[in-house]
This record gives C-alpha cells, structure tokens and sequence, in this order.
C-alpha cells in the first residue's frame, strides 16, 4: 500500500472517529446533562422546602401561644379585689340613703322645733291673758271710786290718794307687760272690739258711731283681752206728721 492510500484510509477514519468521538461526546453529555438536571431539581427541592418553611415561620409567630392559666394566689386576690369593689358600692349607696334619712330628718326636727316653740309662745300667751282678765275687774272698780267719790276733807282726800296711787301703779303694770286701754267713744262701731249692749236714735251723730263707752275694752299686743260694751248711734227714725197737725184737720177747723 502506498503511502497516499494510508493518508486516505487514515483521513476516512479521523471523520469516523470525530463521528464516533461526537457521539460518545453526546452520550456522555447526556449523563451529565441528567446530573446536572436533578442536581438542579435537588437543589430547587430544598429551596423550595426552605421558602416553605419560611412562609410557615411567620403564620407561627403571628399565633400567640397559650397563656399559662393565673395561679390561685392571682385568683384569690382578684376575687378579693371585686368583693372589695362590690363592698364599696354597697357602702356608697348607704351613705346616700343615710345623707337623706338625716336630711329628712334635721327638717321634721327643724319643723317640731318651730311648732312646739310657736305652742309655747301661744300657751304663754293664752295664760298671761287669762291671769290679766281676772285683774280687769279690779281696774275698773278703782276708775269707778275715782269718778264717783268725791272726797270731803283731809282725811278722805288722804284715802282718795292712796288707792289712787295703787291703780296708778296696777295701771303701769299693765302697760309694761303689753296691755292697752281702747277708746271707742266717737269711732266706727268693730264688732271685732266693741260690743254693742245698746242702740240709739239720734241725730247729732252718725249712723253706726259709738257714743258712750259702758265697760272699757283692753288689749294685750293684737290680741283683744276685753271688748268694750259701748252704745252705738242709729239713724235718726222718720218723722210722721200727727192727725193733729196734718193739713186737712187744719182745713176742718
């Protein structure tokens, strides 16, 4: 063989062997491309389990986990703080009701007070009234002595003095412990104070006027103590002409 059909034969089989070699090449790719396609898939795997996990992680965080229940010491002193807050309010509520009771009762004892000291002022009154009443009488017998007796010589002037003396001292008595003397005569008739134990027809004064003074009245402040018995003018009655002096008897005659 020559030497230019050796470089033929060896230039056939150098494209064989690149055929073969490519080939083999590609087999041999082939594995390594599976390699790397499940190292790939492996390594996305975990990634995966890793992004898995850290999507888990937060949902885990954001659940609190369960709170230890409270000990019995907690719970005895919470119990024993609401018996105290309930205590409270029971003890504010009866302070209120006791603030009224005493409020209601401070205004019956202020009205009790004021209508047992306006009984006492009455029935004081009503006493000394009635004490000054039976001393009246003895008043107007020492006005009548005055009026009436009319003393004749030393003697009796001496005697005439020395009971006037004592009515002019009972007199002052009187007036001292609030009582007064009313004089009605010439005023409008007040059956309030006067008592009309007679009535007369005349002229000279107005209808309804007292003219004389029997009994004199007496008061003790606004409280009439005595009426006075007085006597009251009326209208003076019509005058009717007599048969007499009447026209036609003049006439007759």
């Amino acid at each position: 063989m020559t030497d230019e059909e050796k470089q033929l034969d060896n230039t056939q089989s150098q494209p064989d062997e690149a055929t073969d070699g490519s080939a083999a090449a590609a087999d041999s790719a082939e594995p390594q491309e599976e390699a790397i396609a499940s190292g790939g898939e492996a390594e996305q795997q975990p990634a995966n389990e890793a992004g898995t996990a850290e999507a888990e992680a937060p949902s885990s965080e954001e659940v609190p986990p369960s709170a230890e229940p409270p000990s019995a010491a907690t719970v005895e002193e919470m119990a024993s703080m609401e018996a105290l807050i309930l205590a409270n309010q029971a003890f504010t509520a009866q302070i209120e009701d006791l603030k009224s009771q005493y409020a209601r009762l401070a205004a019956d004892f202020d009205n009790f007070r004021k209508r047992t000291q306006k009984e006492k002022e009455e029935l004081d009154l009503q006493a000394k009234c009635a004490t000054i009443r039976e001393l009246l009488p003895v008043v107007d017998n020492f006005e009548r002595a005055k009026e009436q007796i009319k003393p004749q010589n030393d003697g009796e002037m001496n005697i005439h003095k020395s009971y006037l003396s004592v009515y002019k001292q009972m007199v002052d008595c009187l007036k001292r412990i609030g009582v007064s003397a009313m004089y009605p005569k010439g005023e409008p008739f007040d059956p309030n104070l006067h008592e009309a134990v007679m009535r007369e027809a005349t002229a000279d004064h107005e209808e309804g006027t007292v003219m004389e003074e029997f009994r004199r009245g007496y008061m003790l402040g606004d409280r009439v103590l005595r009426h006075a018995m007085v006597k009251v003018a009326a209208a003076p009655e019509p005058v009717v002409p007599s048969e007499e002096n009447s026209p036609e008897s003049t006439e007759e005659q």
